[in-house]
């Protein structure tokens, strides 16, 4: 019984009886435009003092609903009511206007039938509870009997006494036909405006948008920040314990500290940058720019062997190890996965680094010949700290991860791992242009 109860009059029901409401309400101005038309053509008469031609006019009005719900805002307007008052789940329903006609079509459909149910619910709403108030009252008011209802057998005799048993059923219909309704209306909102097929990969496309973009976001934080992390703990943890012994080694060592930690900052306002057009804190609007492996390498060797990690550096001679000839977008991925190995490198490695930068000719593996394409050649190497001494890892590997997705962007590959008893990391980026 209370379930029963709660189906016709509980919140849920109330909020579908408001939205049908809602719907008649916005069916009048089409109403009231065909009632004139067909008084016009019923030869001036009032059609909404004859039943007959009100329900013309009401039929009439549903024409020319439909044809303003194409348009393609009526679909946001309609699912933000659904989700306020239907209870329908919100991942049900499309979202943004309908662009494809088919979605325009099916929206207007559920608009016409919004508008169309709503209006019948509406006038049982404001006829039906006078009418039934009327009803229940008759036998205890004998003023009403006297008044000519239009319903001459309800005027005297016994039936009288029958009156408030129809009003409360009534009432009782009322409901039941608004939760009826409203159930309908709940159950075809999905149908008439889920998301289409090409609303479905808009939406999948643009979470693939947002999640590259937090993934760049991501990698630029973890190569930049920490990198710079490692790199100023081990230089303080250098620094403290050559305090009393060396204090020219600690003055260095500080120096260092200061410099990593503001060209950080630097790289961390580029990063902000991916995120906004500029710095509106800035006049020029300029965001610092990243490093690349042709302004910056000789910096982050340096810094690095600030830590204390000795690095030994091998780059082609020559035009074809001039950085600034690279593309800026190599230059700067380079750059980063330089700075990943070396981090790597401090924080689990032991003795010595070895880095190799070269471009050569890149090679069709499958056919093994020089497919005339140049390629940048990034080799590191540094012996694997023991078990006992390796700083724990506490990302997961995400940095050679951010480091492979960094090449395979530019169509490279990153491997890293065991070769030859030391740690390598090996990465090849392909240069454009031929003999670039």
């Amino acid at each position: 019984m209370r379930d029963g109860l709660g189906r016709l009059l509980g919140t849920r029901a109330r909020l579908r009886w408001v939205h049908q409401i809602l719907g008649g309400a916005l069916l009048m101005p089409y109403f009231l435009l065909a009632s004139v038309a067909v008084g016009s053509a019923a030869g001036g008469a009032n059609a909404l003092s004859s039943l007959p031609l009100s329900l013309a006019a009401y039929a009439a009005a549903l024409p020319l609903a439909a044809a303003t719900g194409v348009y393609g805002l009526v679909r946001p307007l309609s699912v933000t009511a659904v989700r306020a008052m239907c209870a329908v789940p919100g991942d049900r329903l499309a979202e943004g206007p309908a662009r494809s006609w088919a979605a325009r079509g099916r929206a207007s459909a559920w608009w016409t039938l919004h508008l169309g149910v709503g209006a019948l619910i509406s006038g049982m709403t404001l006829a039906v509870p006078p009418m039934a108030v009327v009803l229940i009252v008759l036998p205890f008011v004998s003023g009403l009997r006297q008044v000519r209802l239009g319903f001459g057998w309800f005027n005297t005799g016994v039936e009288t006494y029958t009156a408030p048993l129809l009003g409360i059923g009534l009432l009782a219909a009322l409901a039941l036909c608004a939760a009826a309704a409203g159930e309908l209306l709940a159950r075809l909102a999905p149908v008439l405006l889920g998301p289409t097929a090409a609303d479905r990969l808009a939406a999948a496309e643009e979470r693939a948008a947002d999640l590259a973009v937090r993934n760049r976001l991501a990698r630029e934080l973890h190569d930049a920040v920490g990198h710079a992390l490692s790199a100023v703990t081990l230089q303080a943890a250098a620094a403290r314990r050559m305090l009393e012994r060396d204090p020219d080694f600690v003055r260095e060592v500080l120096t260092a500290i200061e410099d990593t930690t503001r060209r950080t900052v630097g790289e961390l306002d580029a990063v902000l940058g991916l995120l906004r057009e500029g710095d509106p804190a800035r006049p020029d609007g300029a965001t610092a720019p990243a490093p690349t492996l042709a302004a910056d390498l000789d910096g982050l060797l340096a810094r690095t062997r600030a830590a204390g990690t000795a690095v030994t550096a091998h780059q082609e001679p020559g035009p074809a190890g001039d950085w600034a000839r690279l593309p800026e977008t190599t230059s700067r991925e380079a750059y980063r996965i330089v700075q990943e190995g070396l981090s790597n490198a401090l924080r689990h490695g032991a003795g010595p680094v070895d880095l190799r930068i070269l471009v050569r000719a890149g090679h069709d593996t499958g056919r093994g010949h020089d497919t005339g394409r140049r390629e940048l050649e990034i080799t590191m190497t540094n012996p694997p700290a023991a078990p006992e001494d390796r700083e724990p890892r506490t990302t997961g590997g995400r940095g050679l991860r951010g480091s492979a997705e960094r090449a395979a962007l530019l169509g490279g590959s990153v491997e890293a791992g065991p070769h030859g008893g030391r740690w390598r990391l090996l990465a090849v980026l392909p240069l454009p242009g031929g003999d670039r």
